[in-house]
């Protein structure tokens, strides 16, 4: 079952894993940017996110009706999994390590062989996993140029077992004829962003193009320094001919991100999903619909935006980049900014709604029908108004007050506040109503209550549970107390009194505590069964050590139910000792209470009510008119009413009422 006390130990939580969200919403003006941005906030690697698209953006056409993307990016849960399975045990995982154990494919080892000037080149890179490594004998072989002089098997040995650390290392000489090397020419691009080579092969005792001659010809014709060289050196691992491959490029300008703001809860209500239970199964009364948060429990980060990176043309002209812009904080009511500056966070329980692009934290929730299957029951950290009726089988729990403006039907209310019923209570020997303080309802009928304060009633309280720490009053035309039993620790008012007509029984007490009274009803009840198991259990025991004194001994079936006897014997000695203790310790509190209590009843009291003061009974026969039941000298006196004392009595609940 859902309670406040649950919801805050798991909005507490919150707090204190707030630095390693599970997921992020991000939004960006291509996937790329948003994963990006989500490895930043997650402090992930961008190789160990899992994602959805929420919203797929568009570049629209030249640059109009342009939409971003919008991804929720998750770190990799294996990953995640891993972290937080090492965290109790102070081992902590990085992403790389998680990486190396994820790598379930093997990758082989490779080489490239090339001939430069007079040179033999070669570079070895290793395998990965359980891939297989490059071995001396295959590199060898690969070695088929005409004019081989010279080659180090040694050194290629230790090569092919060490790798060249993406280097070309020299393993042997040829005899080169420049005539015949592979020829290239390279073409820079109109806007200067990118350098083409066109490349012929080289014949017969020729040499390759190797990357000093590229980059001494990129020079030449003015490209700087600066540019990334993978393009470069993949061509030289492996030349496209008579073909025009890039080789370099220049730096493109990338533009600062904007701010923008990273949600810690749901913004689009129609993706709030049903709960479901560990058995798959789905009640579709809890449908999940609020989102409760606790005072200090962050709500949103603002990603601050990002100052653009101008780039730079290959033959080094500057390119300016346009720096993003930044945003207000979407500060509603009742959220703050943290010391940080960019962490919103609650300032009060209740509920976090996104209103106006605002974010708002609502500690009163307002319904405005009917509690029924359109809303599903109601938790909330805060204070519950029902505009409507609460249906037959709904709940609602609040940490504030709940305020309903129609009637209550066979339901669990629970406020750790006051409660207010407009039109009643019918719950049909089925409902319960908890309030932390006081309960104001138009009548109260087949129900069970529970209130530590007052319960004030204008038409009657019919065939009902009702216990109250303080007083119990019932005022109005109406004003009955009619069949139940009703408890308050102080006093009981009303204008009637039990039925002319009889029927249901109707017992009234005042002058103890309800819950110690209740709790020594139930002990005592438990001792008197605990008494008679124990009467037949000695009859039992008695029986069998009858029989062996007459046998000398006992079958082993009959010696193993004697032993249970004793075994249980002892358990029940000790639980009845127990009780006992309980007992006493409530009695004395019982007969320390200063509260004497008192019933008073303006009208007609109906013969076959009883009156309970402080455990002394007065069983009325006869009807009785205008009376006020107090407890003097151990016995429970009538004498001329007294009406109510008000002064002390709250006439409307704390905090918010609805008009």
């Amino acid at each position: 079952m859902v309670t406040l006390d649950l919801i805050r130990q798991d909005l507490q939580k919150n707090l204190q894993i707030d630095q390693s969200v599970h997921y992020v919403d991000v939004r960006a003006d291509t996937l790329e940017e948003a994963l990006a941005d989500a490895a930043v906030q997650l402090d992930t690697r961008q190789s160990v996110l899992e994602y959805e698209i929420l919203e797929r953006g568009s570049l629209g056409f030249m640059g109009l009706a342009k939409t971003p993307f919008k991804i929720r990016a998750y770190e990799n849960r294996a990953l995640a999994s891993k972290k937080h399975k090492h965290k109790s045990d102070n081992i902590v995982i990085s992403d790389d390590e998680f990486l190396e154990e994820q790598k379930s494919l093997a990758k082989d080892g490779y080489f490239f062989v090339h001939y430069f000037e007079n040179n033999i080149a070669l570079k070895v890179g290793l395998p990965i996993g359980g891939g297989n490594g490059v071995t001396a004998k295959e590199i060898q072989d690969a070695i088929d140029h005409p004019s081989v002089e010279s080659i180090d098997e040694h050194k290629i040995k230790q090569l092919a077992k060490n790798g060249t650390n993406n280097q070309y290392e020299v393993i042997g000489t040829i005899a080169h004829d420049p005539g015949s090397d592979a020829v290239f020419s390279i073409d820079i691009s109109e806007d200067e962003m990118e350098a083409v080579i066109r490349a012929s092969p080289s014949t017969g005792s020729g040499a390759d193009i190797s990357p000093d001659k590229i980059i001494k010809t990129l020079k030449i014709q003015g490209v700087l320094e600066g540019y990334d060289t993978a393009l470069l050196m993949q061509f030289v691992d492996s030349p496209v001919y008579n073909t025009p491959t890039v080789i370099a490029r220049g730096r493109k300008p990338i533009d600062g991100r904007d701010a923008y703001i990273a949600y810690n809860f749901e913004t689009d209500h129609s993706k709030l999903r049903i709960k479901e239970a560990e058995d798959g199964s789905v009640n579709f009364k809890e449908l999940n619909l609020i989102q409760n948060v606790v005072k200090g429990q962050p709500l949103a980060q603002k990603i601050p935006h990002e100052q653009g990176k101008n780039g730079q043309s290959l033959y080094g002209r500057y390119l300016d980049a346009k720096n993003g812009k930044d945003i207000k904080m979407p500060l509603g009511k009742n959220v703050a900014v943290d010391s940080d500056g960019v962490t919103i966070i609650a300032e009060a329980n209740g509920q976090v709604l996104l209103v106006a692009d605002k974010i708002n934290v609502e500690p009163i929730m307002q319904i405005d029908g009917d509690v029924s299957i359109k809303t599903g029951n109601i938790t909330f950290l805060g204070t519950v108004v029902v505009k409507g009726n609460v249906e037959d089988g709904y709940d609602i729990t609040a940490s504030g007050n709940i305020e309903i403006a129609g009637t209550v039907g066979k339901s669990k209310i629970v406020a750790e506040g006051d409660i207010v019923v407009s039109l009643g209570i019918n719950g049909r020997d089925e409902g319960y109503i908890r309030a932390g303080k006081s309960l104001w309802a138009k009548f109260i009928q087949n129900v069970q209550v529970d209130v530590e304060e007052n319960i004030i009633v204008t038409d009657g309280i019919i065939n009902s549970n009702v216990t109250a720490n303080k007083k119990i009053i019932v005022q109005g035309k109406r004003a009955a107390i009619i069949g139940g039993h009703i408890f308050a620790t102080e006093e009981i008012h009303a204008k009637t009194l039990g039925s002319s007509a009889g029927g249901s029984e109707t017992i009234v007490e005042v002058g103890f505590d309800p819950k110690a009274k209740r709790r020594l009803d139930e002990l005592t009840d438990r001792q008197a069964v605990l008494v008679k198991e124990l009467d037949e259990l000695e009859l039992n025991i008695q029986t069998f050590e009858n029989q062996r004194k007459v046998r000398k001994s006992l079958s082993p079936d009959k010696e193993k139910v004697y032993e249970e006897l004793i075994t249980r014997k002892g358990e029940i000695t000790s639980e009845s000792a127990t009780i006992s203790k309980e007992i006493q310790e409530i009695q004395e509190h019982l007969r320390s209470l200063k509260v004497v209590g008192k019933v008073s009843i303006s009208g007609t009291v109906y013969g076959g009510t009883k009156v309970f003061i402080r455990d002394v009974k007065d069983d009325v026969r006869v009807e009785v008119k205008s009376v006020t039941f107090y407890y003097e000298n151990n016995l429970v006196r009538r004498g001329k009413y007294e009406a109510l004392d008000e002064s002390g009595i709250k006439k409307a609940p704390d905090g918010y009422t609805a008009d």
